[in-house]
């Protein structure tokens, strides 16, 4: 199982784009969610995968952060849903907003997403209500260091022990969030960042 890439992108035209792994061109389909965030052909790139074996094809699905991947991966055990309406989900709605969807069991906002009727989206809700919040964490940088990826994700495991709901608690920590920030850093700006609200 390929599990992350990192090299240069070689090539995007939504939604595939090409990177170059040491020579090796890897095709990957992207949601428009990691296109936004991707860098001029040529530039250096960090992408979380899935890889899809299906009797024709072997496909090789790219995020910009784990947290879209684990959100892809959970979307593919709703019963009726595949990669491409998980990828249609994905390039309708960020991480955040599918939460808060989920939460309000908005099927209507589902519904506006290309490739989504209401049978669908009312499944979507049902499956997927209690898994979010161990499918998801907040956004992060493909790219960056193992140590920043385990202090955003204790302080985000932190912040759900003391109760705050996983889309909150997203939100305090990308309010707080810097480079380089201790756990108990975070913990502390987002906890201040709260008490503003």
């Amino acid at each position: 199982m390929i599990g992350f890439l990192k090299g240069r992108l070689a090539s995007k035209h939504p939604p595939w784009l090409m990177v170059d792994v040491n020579g090796v061109g890897y095709e990957l389909e992207a949601p428009m969610s990691t296109f936004y965030g991707l860098p001029a052909a040529g530039e250096p790139v960090a992408l979380f995968t899935h890889l899809v074996v299906r009797e024709d094809a072997h496909i090789l699905f790219g995020f910009g952060t784990d947290g879209e991947r684990r959100l892809f991966r959970g979307l593919l055990k709703v019963s009726g849903v595949g990669p491409k309406i998980a990828l249609g989900i994905l390039s309708g709605a960020s991480v955040e907003d599918f939460l808060r969807i989920i939460e309000a069991e908005d099927v209507a906002m589902l519904t506006r997403i290309p490739g989504i009727g209401r049978k669908t989206a009312e499944r979507v809700i049902i499956e997927m209500r209690d898994s979010v919040q161990k499918l998801t964490l907040p956004a992060r940088d493909a790219q960056a260091p193992a140590a920043a990826l385990s202090s955003q994700s204790e302080a985000y495991s932190a912040l759900l022990a003391l109760g705050y709901k996983p889309p909150e608690a997203a939100r305090l920590l990308k309010s707080a969030d810097e480079p380089g920030l201790s756990t108990t850093e975070l913990i502390r700006r987002a906890l201040k960042t709260a008490a503003k609200a």
